[in-house]
């Protein structure tokens, strides 16, 4: 219970930095909003009505206190460009990324988890550099060289996939693979250190000695203890994926959180870029926030810390 609430503490001090940063990200930049906001040969009467309806014309401290009151009813503003609401963009685009990032989850999961269980095991130390190759490829290729190359192979030479937009799984299939190659390289390589650390431990030495088999030890002991490091990997990249599409999404043209945040700030919606910083930071805090309670139920003991 004193990890949870003292870890409560510290996310309601980073929300409240976080809040605080998204309001001044208008004013941190050098020159006049309206002016980044409107184009070359805008009347001044034109410039003068935007900032008021942005509110703009009043005092810092009271935009501060309007800013925090609108976010105790989830009221982001509205889009300079489009008028809509923020808060209602957001929730328009978030299920595609979503569903993006947790089938790219799901396929590095299904490579990476297997792949790097069998490239720890003692039996498989022969295809040791084998093995090695997948961390090292899928790893150093960059999410926009792979997907031009996916987009060339499965949908120019195969014709098996779309190339762009949004529908059914098979518009999924290649924005998701080029997540999950990278994704399960990380996942990969986490979970072999995890394992062979295990494998040296004291109660690994105290199985073997009692006559238990390789294999039991392994798949009934060593990979519940070797989850805290891959359950710590899901998280923070869980996190990145449903915030980091900025390439894919755009590579692929398909709408969501990361499409949404690169049209914003090439037109500089201001209301809607702070909108969407301030949904990431919190997406990244509750992902952090859910990772510590899967500690606590694979490791009890941390509680107690």
């Amino acid at each position: 219970m004193k990890f949870f609430l003292k870890k409560t503490l510290v996310n309601i001090f980073v929300v409240f930095i976080i809040v605080s940063f998204t309001f001044l990200l208008m004013f941190l930049i050098p020159g006049d909003p309206v002016d980044f906001i409107l184009k070359d040969g805008v009347s001044l009467e034109d410039k003068n009505l935007l900032r008021k309806e942005m509110g703009l014309d009043k005092p810092l401290l009271e935009q501060y206190a309007h800013f925090l009151w609108d976010l105790l009813y989830l009221d982001l503003g509205k889009s300079v460009h489009t008028g809509e609401s923020v808060a209602g963009t957001i929730a328009r685009q978030f299920p595609f990324t979503f569903f993006l990032s947790l089938l790219s989850l799901f396929m590095a999961f299904i490579w990476g988890l297997p792949v790097g269980v069998l490239s720890a095991h003692p039996s498989f130390k022969k295809f040791e550099k084998i093995f090695d190759l997948f961390p090292l490829v899928f790893f150093s290729v960059p999410v926009f060289v792979s997907a031009p190359l996916l987009i060339w192979f499965f949908a120019g030479k195969l014709a098996w996939f779309p190339v762009s937009g949004a529908g059914s799984f098979s518009y999924l299939f290649l924005p998701a693979l080029s997540l999950a190659l990278p994704l399960g390289a990380v996942l990969m390589k986490i979970t072999k250190a995890s394992i062979l650390e295990v494998l040296s431990s004291d109660f690994v030495r105290t199985a073997k000695s009692k006559g238990l088999s390789t294999s039991k030890i392994y798949f009934h002991h060593v990979l519940k203890n070797a989850l805290i490091p891959i359950i710590t990997v899901l998280g923070l990249q869980m996190g990145a994926l449903l915030t980091g599409t900025v390439i894919v999404e755009t590579i692929f043209d398909r709408p969501g959180i990361g499409s949404l945040l690169y049209s914003s700030i090439v037109s500089r919606d201001y209301p809607l870029i702070q909108g969407l910083i301030l949904f990431i930071a919190l997406i990244y805090i509750f992902i952090n926030r859910w990772t510590d309670w899967l500690y606590t139920f694979f490791n009890p003991f941390m509680e107690s810390s």
